[in-house]
């Protein structure tokens, strides 16, 4: 399984976790929802949805029969087919939930881990926001070190875009250290499938940064070493 596509299949699972859905809903939501798929079609998507079926982590349900059963063969309209997550889902799901390896770290398999951080366990979400931080401060050296090797035969707005790139590191690590922060303190908040709203241990009010900068990660700020 490609990194991609694995990351497609994670994220199906989480959003089918919240509720069942059809693939228009789905596709609607993942691009909505998790920046990381603004441009994907159903022919990415449909072929994952099978693979999760065919793994018994879905089930193919119908949305019930057109209005008209007799007009549909004619008009060519069908029964939506709604996509559930088994029990066998909701435990591989959570199993995937639970990893904090160095692919959680990376650029877009972070952005949709975090997108699922309200079903996800505290001590997790810490080690995955401190490996993330880790791996941008490693990010960040690498390019200090590049810039201050190669400064004087770049041109002004080469010059310019590897600075930005520096920036845009330099900015979520900051964000990062907010949200690891406010972790430690107590000052999170959980959302239940239900939607409500699960305070913190602590029981104080949810008080994750929110910062005018960076409010989401998105891999578009990242620059590859």
């Amino acid at each position: 399984m490609s990194r991609r596509s694995g990351i497609l299949e994670f994220a199906v699972l989480g959003l089918l976790r919240e509720s069942p859905m059809h693939g228009y809903e789905l596709r609607k939501r993942l691009n909505t929802s998790l920046g990381i798929f603004r441009a994907f079609s159903y022919g990415t998507l449909y072929p994952c949805l099978k693979t999760l079926v065919a793994n018994g982590w879905l089930i193919e349900e119908s949305s019930g029969p057109p209005e008209d059963a007799h007009a549909a063969p004619l008009t060519g309209r069908r029964a939506k087919i709604v996509y559930r997550l088994t029990a066998e889902g909701k435990e591989h799901f959570e199993d995937l939930l639970s990893q904090t390896g160095p692919d959680a770290y990376e650029d877009e398999h972070f952005a949709a881990r975090f997108a699922f951080f309200g079903q996800t366990s505290r001590d997790v979400r810490m080690r995955v926001l401190e490996g993330r931080r880790s791996r941008l401060e490693e990010r960040l050296e690498k390019m200090r070190a590049s810039l201050a090797r190669t400064r004087e035969r770049l041109d002004d707005y080469t010059l310019e875009l590897q600075r930005h790139g520096m920036e845009s590191v330099e900015r979520e690590v900051r964000w990062l250290n907010e949200l690891i922060e406010s972790e430690r303190s107590g000052r999170h908040r959980r959302t239940g499938q239900d939607g409500s709203s699960q305070q913190g241990t602590s029981g104080e009010k949810d008080d994750l940064p929110r910062s005018r900068e960076h409010s989401r990660p998105d891999s578009s700020d990242d620059t590859a070493t």
